[in-house]
């Protein structure tokens, strides 16, 4: 089965628009304000608007109230919601849209755990964990933590085209999630490595 693949951190349309002409699933967008890679409900409307069909656009929160991703939701056509906090099961599922739920990997418990407690997300996405950061670390983890269990898996952490081919043969994920390993500064993509990245994706 081909490894589906994420670009998340989007910023600007250039970037949105050569992600999808490389072969890219889907587009991240985070909103959460202390990232980064931050960008507002406005900006993201304006980067989706016109995109081509069959890319899922992702909306990334982290512990954001009901108000700010029902707003989000409304101006911006998301395919799916990623919860990147401490977002209960009944918290997640209350916006009628797909959702994926992130796993902090630090014991292979935390991804059997999570697969149990989150029945209705869609996939969970395997990050590093780092003592007070919801992600976006750039650092991989032990993927030897990562058991089967019954849910797509999207492998994240750390990765780009110098690890990701090796990544796919060891885990076989469902996708895989890609942000600061094809960039040239946080938020800003570059063409070459998102090229390279793809390539590499292709060839496992």
């Amino acid at each position: 089965m081909r490894t589906r693949v994420k670009i998340c951190g989007i910023t600007r349309r250039q970037d949105a628009e050569f992600a999808i002409k490389m072969g890219a699933d889907a587009l991240g967008f985070v909103f959460y304000a202390e990232s980064p890679r931050a960008v507002t409900i406005a900006q993201a409307a304006e980067i989706c608007r016109g995109l081509p069909p069959f890319v899922s656009l992702v909306g990334l929160f982290v512990n954001a109230s009901v108000e700010q991703i029902e707003a989000t939701i409304k101006d911006v056509p998301l395919s799916l919601l990623q919860f990147h906090g401490d977002e209960t099961p009944a918290f997640c599922q209350q916006f009628n849209h797909p959702y994926m739920k992130a796993v902090r990997m630090q014991t292979a418990d935390d991804l059997t755990n999570a697969a149990a407690d989150y029945q209705q997300a869609t996939a969970l996405l395997l990050d590093t964990f780092k003592a007070g950061v919801p992600g976006g670390t750039g650092e991989t983890f032990d993927w030897s933590m990562v058991t089967p269990v019954d849910k797509p898996v999207i492998l994240a952490g750390g990765l780009s085209d110098a690890n990701v081919a090796s990544a796919i043969k060891q885990i076989r994920p469902y996708g895989v999630d890609v942000s600061g390993g094809v960039e040239s500064a946080k938020g800003i993509k570059n063409e070459e490595k998102i090229r390279a990245f793809m390539q590499e994706v292709a060839n496992a």
